[in-house]
C-alpha cells in the first residue's frame, strides 16, 4: 500500500465522524493559539517597556534624592538602584544642589561624563493662551543639554541655549499635548503663554513621544532653570540631576565616577548615601531578563493545554480503534501489512494535530491585530514554528500507542469483534 492510499484511508476515517474530529482538533487549536499569543503579548510588553526606557536615553544616569521632601519634584520622577541605598546610619542628609551638578562636570574626576543637567520640576502649573488653558503635567527647569540626554528632540522651532540660561530668559519648549490643548492648529512658535501668571515665549515644540504607561510623555514644558526657579519653583534644592555618559559602553564607568564625587561631597558611602542613581542601561538589561522569564513562564502555562490536547488525541484514537476493530481485521485478512495499519492511524493522529495547529496559528495571527491592556502583541516567528512543530510531534507521540495497538490486532480476533 503506497503513501497516497494510506493518506486516503486516513482522511476517510477522520471524515467518517466530523464532529469528533473537530472537537479533537479544538484542543490542539487552543493550545497552539495560546502559546503563540502569550509569547506575542510578552514580546509586545517587553518592546513597549524597552521603548519607554530608550526614550530617556540608553546612556543616561538619573540622580535623585533618596529621602522624601527632596524639593523641586524630581526630573522625570526617576527612582532606582545603584549608587547607594537607604541602609546604615544617616545624619544631616543633604539635598542635591547646583554645586553638586557643577562638580560632576569636572573632566578630571569624571572623564566618562558628557553632560550634566540639573533639573527642577514646578508642580501644578497652569498654562494659558487666549481663552484656552491647560494644567501642564510636568513643567521642567533645566539646561539645554537635557534635551539630548533624555532623547527629547525638537520637531519645530528650536530649544533654548546657554545664553538663555545665563540671562534667565522666560522661553519655553512645549510638548505636543500642551500645544494641542492651548493652540490647536495655530503655530505656537513666537507666541506667549501665561504660566501661573508669568509670560513665557514659545521657542520650540518637542517631537511626539507618546504615552509611557498612564503618564503622557508629551504633556510637558521645558524652560531654562533660572527662569523656572525665579518665577515658579523658588530657589530650593534640585529635584534631580540628569547625567549623560560619553557612550553606552561608558555608562557604568560614569556611574562609578558620579557616585565617588557625590559621596565625597556629601560625606557618605554607597551603603548610606542620601541619593539614588538610576542607570538606564542596567535597567534596560534587567527589564529584558525579567520579561524574558515572564514570557517563558506564560508559554509554559499555555503549553499545558497542548499536552491536554495530546491526551485528547490518544483518547479519541483509542475509541476509533475500538470502533473499527472489525474493519482492521478485514483489511489484515485480505493482506494489508502491519505497516499500512500503523501508518493509517499515525497519519490520522498527525492530521488532527496538524490541522488544529494550523488553525491555532491563524487564530493567534488574528489575535495579534488587537491590543490587550494597552499592549500591542508582537508575533514571534520562532514561537509559531515551535508551537506548530510541537503540535505535530504531539500527534505522532500520542497517536503512536493507539496506532500500534491497531497494528497488533490479530485478524481472527478482530473479525470476531462485535
Amino acid at each position: 500500500m503506497n503513501p497516497f492510499e494510506i493518506l486516503r484511508f486516513a482522511l476517510r476515517g477522520l471524515l467518517a465522524n466530523k464532529l469528533r474530529s473537530s472537537l479533537t482538533t479544538l484542543g490542539i487549536l487552543i493550545g497552539v493559539g495560546a502559546v503563540i499569543m502569550l509569547v506575542a503579548v510578552g514580546e509586545g510588553a517587553s518592546q513597549s517597556i524597552q521603548q519607554n526606557i530608550q526614550r530617556l536615553g540608553a546612556n543616561t544616569i538619573t540622580i535623585s534624592p533618596s529621602f522624601s521632601g527632596g524639593g523641586g519634584g524630581g526630573g522625570g520622577g526617576m527612582r532606582g538602584q545603584g549608587g547607594g541605598g537607604n541602609t546604615g546610619p544617616r545624619t544631616q542628609a543633604r539635598d542635591l544642589s547646583l554645586a553638586d551638578a557643577k562638580a560632576l562636570t569636572d573632566r578630571t574626576l569624571a572623564p566618562s561624563v558628557k553632560s550634566v543637567s540639573p533639573v527642577v520640576t514646578a508642580a501644578s502649573q497652569t498654562a494659558a493662551y487666549g481663552a484656552a488653558s491647560h494644567a501642564v503635567g510636568q513643567f521642567v527647569g533645566t539646561y539645554p543639554s537635557y534635551f539630548e540626554a533624555v532623547n527629547k528632540p525638537v520637531a519645530k522651532g528650536t530649544y533654548f541655549f546657554n545664553d538663555d540660561v545665563l540671562a534667565a530668559r522666560k522661553v519655553v519648549v512645549l510638548g505636543q499635548t500642551v500645544v494641542e490643548e492651548l493652540f490647536g492648529t495655530v503655530d505656537p512658535i513666537g507666541k506667549q503663554v501665561s504660566v501661573s501668571g508669568v509670560p513665557f515665549t514659545v521657542v520650540g515644540v518637542l517631537k511626539e513621544s507618546g504615552s509611557a504607561g498612564t503618564q503622557d510623555a508629551d504633556d510637558v514644558a521645558i524652560a531654562p532653570l533660572p527662569a523656572v526657579q525665579q518665577s515658579l519653583s523658588g530657589f530650593g534644592p534640585l529635584g534631580s540631576i540628569v547625567v549623560q555618559a560619553t557612550g553606552a559602553e561608558t555608562t557604568t564607568a560614569a556611574q562609578s565616577e558620579v557616585t565617588a564625587i557625590l559621596n565625597q561631597r556629601h560625606g557618605t558611602t554607597d551603603e548610606n548615601a542620601d541619593y539614588r542613581v538610576l542607570n538606564q542601561a542596567t535597567l534596560q538589561e534587567t527589564v529584558s531578563q525579567a520579561t524574558g522569564i515572564l514570557t517563558a513562564l506564560l508559554a509554559a502555562v499555555a503549553g499545558i493545554s497542548l499536552l491536554v490536547g495530546g491526551i485528547g488525541i490518544t483518547n479519541i484514537m483509542l475509541v476509533t480503534v475500538t470502533e473499527r476493530t472489525r474493519e482492521i481485521g478485514i483489511r489484515k485478512a485480505i493482506g494489508a501489512p502491519r505497516s499500512a495499519i500503523l501508518g493509517q492511524f499515525l497519519v490520522e493522529a498527525t492530521l488532527l494535530s496538524l490541522i488544529g495547529g494550523l488553525a491555532g496559528v491563524l487564530l493567534a495571527f488574528l489575535g495579534t491585530r488587537f491590543s490587550f491592556a494597552g499592549i500591542q502583541p508582537v508575533l514571534v516567528p520562532s514561537s509559531v514554528a515551535l508551537a506548530l512543530g510541537v503540535s505535530v510531534g504531539i500527534g505522532l507521540f500520542f497517536g503512536s500507542y493507539p496506532a500500534n495497538r491497531a497494528a497488533k490486532l490479530r485478524p481472527i480476533q478482530a473479525l470476531r469483534h462485535e
